[in-house]
């Protein structure tokens, strides 16, 4: 019985990641499509959106779009050094960020999730400053990207 044991565990760890993988079609999210690409114009036109030009530099271009959705920030960067460089200083603000190749969505969470089913990318969180009076440090509190 020794050896069964060892074998067991890591079969039984396998099974239960398999199986928290799987789930009833109902609950499947919606199949994320390859992230777009192009100027900002281009992916607010992907998105159903009249963007509303906040700021238009050479290394980054901002606009206020909205559409059936719901409102947000689109903005698109020169250089993918940049869009991080943004999205590290921006996140200490919170918010939910829709990311793609040099060009980030912001807004709501159903937003976002809305969005992604058209732009793809990936999700990502800002820091929670919900919980001040806590002793425990925020998730993003040791993270320094400058």
């Amino acid at each position: 019985m020794r050896l069964t044991r060892p074998i067991l565990a890591p079969i039984g760890a396998a099974l239960v990641f398999a199986l928290a993988g799987c789930g009833s079609g109902a609950t499947k999210p919606a199949a994320v499509p390859q992230a777009a690409t192009g100027s900002l114009e281009h992916l607010a036109a992907e998105v159903k959106c009249t963007p509303n030009m906040q700021t238009d530099a050479d290394e980054i271009r901002q606009a206020i779009c909205k559409n059936s959705d719901g409102k947000f920030i689109l903005a698109t960067f020169a250089t993918d050094r940049g869009q991080r460089e943004w999205i590290n200083g921006a996140k200490d603000y919170g918010g939910h960020y829709l990311v793609g190749r040099k060009w980030v969505a912001v807004g709501e969470t159903s937003t976002m999730n809305a969005l992604r089913t058209t732009l793809g990318g990936d999700i990502e969180e800002g820091t929670d400053h919900s919980g001040h009076g806590s002793d425990e440090p925020s998730a993003g509190a040791s993270h320094s990207g400058h």
